[in-house]
């Protein structure tokens, strides 16, 4: 706490906190709850210390708990502050003095009491009414004046100059404005107005982030649910077109006892700065801190002769690690599978964050981290990565590795931002995306999803582009559940985002290499370049590259061209149509247009928005194949063929004519490897319609069987093992391969599968 331990209930001093002057204010031993909307003895203290210091950003109680007051509350209160300042320094109106002041009539001892009323009283604890009282009194001596006439009314003109000065500068502050319609009836004590005005952030001692706890009163609330141990509510509000996003995690949901208890241990565990070594393995880091933490709020609440079940020493021990070595409400935020992306600007505490969620978009919410928070996580993101972020690196990409969830981060800092540091976060699914997940959500149609299935069954060279958040790299990742297990994949990536941990647990042989960072000009991590053709080193294997953004693109189509890797290459990068891809491939990373045609298909994902621009889907919305025979421009000369293409009318990816008429130079190359498919276009289509009616049949058969995770990763990989166990025995046993008996054979396996795992 940054008040002074010794300082009487109201006493405060005044911290700066990065560009922030933040007021602490001591109210550990005081007897009722702080608070500038319920208590007015609270109200006139902080107004009284607001005079003292009228460049205050920010107000925090301390009480057990941190009361905080936004910026645009504490500003509220500098107002009446600034009002009441400039009054009580004209001594002479407050004083006995004033009577000569304003005349000789025998109510001038009254109208000196209504001013002290006003402004030693009623404007520290009640400036609304304050306003209400000074337009009363301004009324009474209107009738006066109709009365008594002119002579009245010069008498007293020092008077109403007093009162028509306070009203007008009452009127324009904040809290003035926001209470006009609920003036008429007031009754001056009320308090009901400013809880309108004040809702303070309340968190326990040992956050450093505001929360603001009380939902919005005139929100609308759209949706309630669970988010690992939180609980989360939508809402639509009148001041922004965002939805709120208003969760309300575990640590205030316990009793202010347990609260107490963290906060100590918290204290205690400060001691003890975790070392740089033990970031190498964050896992045990945070084991062993949980171990220690649980012990440690056991005994001091044995000391304090509290009791405790197991589980919740479990819950506290988990608060305390994500307060100590973890990264507090970020990792709430990411408990929420339906989060996306989280937004931290700067300048810290300036702002709340903003999540981008599945179903709302963009979302504000009800959390603002603090200068410590934000200093504290971009030093653990230091430790952990292993990589440099200061003024000479202003740029640092990493991942965050939590025991739930997996996340994407991007770090800037001076001097590229001037404000300070800002984070980019992007979590990833729990479980690798599939082909059917996407048929579900409509991001491919099926046959889609069957053309894809053949293609990375031919081992061909594929590139996915779209745009930021479009969904490619989700998408690349679901192509790897379609490799099939028994061959090996090597993925190199600069920030590990595929899900090769969850695909390594599924059964696959998957070597990971990280590779330093387009953005890095040094460090101990081996170039992307290097990496890739490195990767040439290590045996037939097929490569995934996480994202090509710069020299490890000469390497990658040289590992293409040359078919060292015989089995598919899969990519990502930026490009908004296959043309888009050519120039910056071409132009930007300067590939030569003769290893370009190494690129056999192009997967272009892109959001589409609705009409209202509200809301927006992803969507697979082009695919199409490289051909080879052309020389400068691949738009001018036939190049680019679309296979699929989507349509806005149904919402869907739609077969082009050369796709139906087999004019398809790679899916005929494909079968031309295959004897029975060789120079037959019919049995090619055949085997991509079967492909993708498997995947339809999947997705049928999750929704009529309500077993939704059989769409899963887990689930259709084994399924994709039956369809081929099911090609080879049927072709074993027929001498060839009849899509039919495939298909019901397959289809035998998946109800079998159902019943003995889902017992349905």
């Amino acid at each position: 706490m940054l008040y002074k331990k010794r300082s009487k209930p109201g006493e405060f001093n005044v911290e700066q906190e990065g560009a922030e002057r933040v007021m602490h204010v001591n109210y550990e031993n005081y007897p009722y709850l702080p608070s500038v909307e319920d208590d007015a003895t609270t109200m006139s203290k902080v107004i009284e210390n607001l005079t003292q210091a009228l460049a205050t950003s920010r107000i925090i109680f301390h009480q057990k708990k941190k009361f905080e007051y936004s910026i645009t509350q504490t500003r509220a209160l500098v107002e009446i502050a600034q009002i009441y300042n400039h009054f009580i320094k004209q001594k002479k109106l407050l004083s006995k003095a004033a009577l000569e002041v304003f005349g000789p009539l025998e109510d001038s001892d009254l109208r000196l009491k209504n001013l002290q009323y006003i402004i030693l009283n009623l404007l520290k604890t009640d400036p609304v009414g304050a306003f209400v009282e000074t337009v009363r009194f301004l009324r009474e001596e209107s009738i006066n004046i109709d009365n008594y006439g002119e002579d009245y009314k010069l008498q007293i003109q020092p008077y109403l100059v007093i009162l028509e000065e306070l009203k007008a500068m009452l009127e324009r502050t904040k809290i003035l404005q926001i209470s006009k319609q609920y003036l008429p009836g007031y009754e001056v004590g009320s308090r009901a107005i400013y809880k309108r005005v004040f809702r303070p952030a309340i968190t326990p001692d040992f956050m450093y982030t505001r929360y603001v706890t009380t939902p919005p009163l005139d929100g609308e609330e759209v949706e309630s649910y669970k988010a690992g141990k939180s609980d989360v509510q939508i809402y639509n509000i009148k001041e922004t077109i965002k939805p709120l996003y208003h969760i309300i995690p575990p640590e205030f949901k316990i009793s202010e006892e347990k609260q107490e208890l963290i906060d100590l241990a918290r204290k205690v565990l400060a001691e003890h700065e975790p070392k740089a070594e033990e970031f190498i393995d964050p896992e045990r880091m945070r084991e062993n801190f949980f171990n220690i933490g649980r012990d440690l709020i056991s005994e001091l609440a044995a000391h304090k002769g509290t009791e405790l079940a197991y589980s919740e020493l479990k819950d506290m021990a988990e608060i305390l690690v994500r307060y100590t070595v973890g990264f507090g409400m970020v990792e709430s935020l990411l408990d929420d599978p339906d989060i996306q992306d989280i937004s931290i600007n700067s300048p810290p505490g300036l702002v709340p964050i903003f999540v981008v969620h599945a179903k709302y978009g963009e979302c504000i919410t009800n959390i603002s981290p603090s200068v410590e928070d934000v200093e504290s996580w971009a030093s653990k993101f230091r430790l952990l990565s292993a990589r440099p972020l200061d003024e000479a690196n202003p740029i640092l990409d990493t991942e965050l590795n939590l025991p739930t969830v997996r996340a994407r981060v991007a770090i800037i800092s001076r001097p590229l931002s001037p404000e300070g540091l800002a984070f980019s976060i992007r979590r990833h699914r729990d479980d690798p995306w599939t082909l059917p997940l996407f048929i579900k959500n409509k991001m491919i149609s099926p046959l889609a999803a069957g053309l894809i299935s053949f293609i990375i069954d031919g081992a061909r060279t594929m590139l996915v582009a779209g745009t930021r958040g479009s969904g490619k790299t989700s998408l690349l990742g679901s192509m790897l559940v379609e490799i099939m297990r028994k061959h090996r994949i090597i993925s190199v990536e600069d920030t590990l985002e595929l899900p090769t941990k969850a695909l390594r647990e599924h059964g696959y042989n998957i070597q990971t290499m990280k590779v330093r960072s387009a953005l890095m000009t040094g460090g101990t991590e081996i170039s992307a370049d290097e990496g890739i053709r490195t990767s040439l080193r290590l045996g037939d294997s097929a490569l995934i590259v996480g994202e090509i953004r710069s020299k490890e693109a000469l390497a990658l189509y040289e590992a293409m061209r040359v078919g060292a890797l015989a089995n598919v290459v899969a990519g990502t990068i930026h490009g908004d149509s296959p043309y888009g891809v050519f120039d910056r491939v071409v132009n930007d990373l300067k590939v030569p247009r003769t290893s370009f045609k190494a690129t056999d298909i192009i997967i272009i994902t892109n959001p589409i928005k609705s009409a209202d621009g509200l809301h927006s889907v992803r969507r697979v919305t082009q695919i199409t194949e490289i051909r080879k025979f052309w020389e400068e421009d691949p738009l001018r000369e036939g190049g680019f063929v679309d296979l699929m293409k989507y349509d806005a009318d149904t919402d869907s990816l739609q077969p082009t004519d050369a796709l139906m008429n087999g004019d398809s130079e790679i899916l005929k190359a494909i079968g031309g490897n295959i004897k029975e498919w060789a120079g037959s276009w019919d049995a090619i289509w055949e085997n991509i319609v079967l492909r993708a009616q498997i995947k339809e049949t999947i997705v049928r058969y999750a929704y009529e069987k309500e077993i939704p995770e059989l769409i899963e990763a887990k689930h259709v990989i084994h399924l994709n093992d039956d369809f081929h166990k099911a090609m080879d025995r049927i072709k074993s046993k027929y001498g060839l391969t009849d899509t039919k008996k495939v298909f019901f054979e397959w289809e035998e396996s998946l109800k079998k599968y159902i019943k003995l795992i889902f017992k349905k």
